[in-house]
């Protein structure tokens, strides 16, 4: 597997840190609203990297967090009267209903900042003692210059930065590309420390998430939007550099962002699509299939042209794959072994090159035309049909699309040969009755 190294600026090969295995966290949501479709696609993209390994052999660890604890999540609080925790607990069971939507697993770990803030605060003290961080009142920052190599993920110059990033005015800090790690507060929920009572500041808690469930302080991947590379996943760096001596990942991975009709999406313009909506709209497989249908990295335009497209081409796809099961039932043949090689290998090469998906899809629809080829030709090949079967079901699997494999009984196989009769007898009433029930089963 090559994956662009964000960080290098390079496609390279993974080289796992423990033979077999791979650690990679995803930078989760800041759970106070409905998710949006920008939301989802870290979802989409980085639940296929995962089946993509894991269908090589990888013993894949994914874990991805919940921002439960940021000004947004109090304010909305506030506003409708009710306790942070009841928000947090409402958008991640949203943010979860989308995952599911979108045929995504759950990650094996999904901390939460709120239930790791004793780990937050010791590490923020170590900061403290290192000389990489200040306090000022009852604030802390991370002292930047603390880092010589700051910036290295952006690529851009300490001064360049200074000038072209959005920096919170606040003359109490030694420099302003400064960050806050503690912020002091009498609004919202709060924590007890040393230096003041108040909340963390965001930059800090995924490097400690990290340590806390990985229990190592570099992992092989790091994930997230485009839009997270800086400032956020930059000061992570700077955190973990400061303490530890490491980059806290090898290889970091950033999807494209997302336009609606050719247009930036955001709130100002209105355009803002909910990820919810748009499944219950057009349904999980096709939202599924339409963000997988560009490169990962390439900015990714939603428009109903494109979804009404991407509908077709999975409808041709199953629609070959139910003709090919119904053809393996009729023949009454249940369990066929293997895969089609040279099919296999070439999907896996595609998703191996910097999980190219539009790649991969071009193989999962020359396995629909071999399926379609060999369905019609007599006798049946049902050896080779069911290897390509099973090579579209694979295919699929990690693609990240939901199918139902067609399953007959005896009395399912002598309807539908009565059928076929009737049909052939131009018994139009009786063949009429049996394609219904036919159809009521899922048959045909």
């Amino acid at each position: 597997m090559k994956l662009y190294n964000s960080y290098t600026q390079t496609v390279e090969e993974i080289r796992p840190i423990e033979e077999g295995k791979i650690s990679m966290y995803v930078c989760g949501p800041t759970v106070y609203n409905y998710p949006h479709i920008g939301n989802a696609r870290p979802i989409v993209v980085f639940d296929t990297l995962k089946k993509a390994l894991t269908v090589q052999g990888y013993d894949v660890t994914f874990a991805s967090n919940y921002t439960d604890v940021d000004d947004k999540i109090i304010n909305t609080a506030i506003e409708q009267n009710v306790s942070e925790k009841e928000i947090t607990d409402k958008y991640i069971k949203a943010y979860n209903d989308v995952r599911f939507g979108l045929n995504a697993d759950l990650p094996d770990y999904a901390p939460r900042v709120t239930e790791t803030m004793d780990q937050i605060i010791a590490f923020i003290q170590e900061l403290i003692d290192k000389g990489a961080a200040y306090q000022v009142g009852g604030d802390v920052y991370f002292r930047v210059e603390s880092d010589k190599n700051y910036g290295e993920l952006s690529h851009q110059n300490i001064e360049d930065l200074v000038v072209g990033a959005r920096i919170d005015e606040n003359t109490m800090k030694e420099n302003p590309l400064d960050f806050t790690l503690w912020k002091a507060t009498d609004k919202g929920i709060q924590w007890d420390t040393p230096w003041s009572k108040g909340r963390p500041g965001w930059h800090t808690e995924c490097v400690v998430m990290i340590q806390d469930v990985f229990k190592r302080n570099l992992i092989d991947i790091h994930g997230g939007g485009l839009d997270l590379k800086f400032p956020h996943h930059e000061n992570e760096i700077a955190q973990c550099r400061a303490c530890h001596s490491t980059p806290l990942a090898n290889t970091w991975v950033h999807n494209g962002m997302i336009n609606i009709d050719g247009t930036k999406m955001s709130k100002s313009l209105g355009n803002v699509r909910w990820a919810k909506d748009l499944i219950a709209t057009y349904g999980g497989n096709t939202m599924r299939w339409a963000m997988i249908s560009s490169q990962y990295r390439a900015t990714l335009n939603i428009s109903e042209e494109m979804i009404n497209a991407s509908e077709k081409e999975l409808n041709k796809i199953l629609t070959a794959y139910k003709q090919a099961c119904l053809q393996l039932e009729l023949a009454n043949i249940q369990d066929v072994e293997g895969l089609d090689d040279g099919l296999w290998s070439r999907f896996i090469d595609a998703l191996n090159d910097d999980l190219n998906t539009p790649n991969a899809i071009t193989t999962v629809l020359d396995t629909v035309k071999s399926i379609n080829q060999n369905v019609r030709k007599r006798p049946l090949d049902t050896d080779l049909i069911g290897k390509l079967v099973n090579t579209l079901e694979k295919e699929l699997y990690v693609l990240g699309v939901k199918y139902n494999r067609l399953k007959m009984n005896d009395e399912d196989r002598t309807m539908y040969a009565d059928w076929r009769v009737a049909v052939k007898e131009k018994n139009f009433e009786v063949a009429d009755g049996l394609r219904k029930l036919l159809q009521e089963k899922g048959i045909i």
